[in-house]
């Protein structure tokens, strides 16, 4: 795994130096620093302060970072202001697109058959600190402190009506009846050969958000035409909508989304395929990579504010996925070659 994340960082280092200067103070290396935010998502270590903390110990983490055994380790408060400055969409995906151009060299991509899917996201912001989009709520006191009495109970509160004041970009969400929380909406795109994820887009927890970022993917991932063969993408019941399904079919993708009981818009000679079948067991392995990244890795309940920095976050995320997969499907082959 250090091989592999050692090949995406060299061919990333022209993007570094764009955004570290020459002069001023000498800062953490951005190639050490991307490497301790991997551990981070590899071993599940729950803040910046005991990442710190497993590194200055841990003599398999030194040496995955890159220090030496009698190298001074940084301070916490270092590490998370050079974090901010590297945690960008930009760079984030030039890593992810970087640990996906390995798996495709290794043939371990399929461009046939893919799935999607999406996930909501808890946002690091708090019912408290929503307030009225009219200015007719009044912010808390200084005398509250900082953790103030709140009494929203028996009011009303929406999208529309009231937004927060932690992370504006959080919207209130939720996918089964109970409370909605301030959540933001990630999204994947994998493909169905070895369950890699091929894309990531995520967004604003919107209503129709779900469908709006895979036809993104699909545009951006999914090449069309011209290979003899029609590409395929499954989908749970949420996707079964007809504009979706059409718009699918026009971009020359076969729409196998699981079909609801009541007026469903897939059509019956798709659901009468061979294919459709294959496809809805296959989609399985996108929700395995959703498993891993919110009980292994760092989005089951993000501590970041910001549409920005939750998108490099998730990317992140999902190539340490990639990452942990392909050193298992390299590992199986070998094996089996042996």
């Amino acid at each position: 795994m250090k091989q592999l994340t050692d090949i995406v960082l060299a061919t990333m280092s022209p993007q570094f130096d764009e955004i570290y200067a020459e002069g001023g103070r000498p800062s953490i290396a951005p190639e050490r620093l991307l490497r301790a935010l991997l551990i981070q998502c590899l071993f599940s270590i729950r803040s910046e302060r005991a990442l710190i903390q497993h590194i200055d110990f841990n003599m398999m983490y030194r040496w995955f970072v890159g220090l030496s055994l009698d190298e001074p380790i940084w301070d916490h408060s270092t590490f998370s202001a050079n974090r901010d400055r590297l945690l960008k969409e930009s760079i984030m995906r030039r890593f992810f697109d970087g640990v996906l151009g390995i798996a495709e060299w290794a043939d371990l991509v399929s461009d046939e058959h893919f799935s999607v899917d999406g996930s909501l996201l808890r946002a690091w912001a708090s019912h408290k600190n929503m307030a009225a989009r009219d200015g007719s709520d009044e912010p808390p006191g200084p005398d509250q402190g900082r953790n103030p009495e709140v009494d929203f109970r028996g009011k009303k509160r929406s999208n529309k009506t009231h937004v927060s004041r932690t992370d504006p970009m959080a919207l209130l969400a939720t996918k089964t009846p109970g409370v909605a929380y301030l959540s933001y909406t990630t999204h994947a795109l994998g493909e169905n050969r070895n369950g890699l994820v091929v894309d990531v887009h995520t967004t604003q927890a919107t209503g129709t958000a779900e469908r709006e970022a895979a036809l993104v993917m699909l545009k951006r991932r999914v090449e069309r035409g011209g290979k003899g063969y029609t590409p395929t993408v499954a989908a749970d019941r949420g996707y079964d909508v007809a504009e979706f399904i059409e718009q699918v079919q026009r971009h020359d993708i076969v729409p196998h989304v699981a079909a609801k009981f009541r007026d469903s818009a897939v059509p019956e000679n798709i659901k009468a395929s061979a294919g459709y079948a294959v496809s809805l067991r296959r989609r399985k392995m996108i929700e395995e990579a959703f498993g891993w990244v919110k009980e292994i890795g760092m989005l089951g309940r993000i501590k970041l504010r910001g549409l920005d920095k939750v998108r490099a976050h998730a990317l992140l995320n999902f190539a340490a996925y990639n990452l942990t997969r392909m050193n298992n499907l390299v590992a199986n082959r070998a094996a089996l070659s042996a």
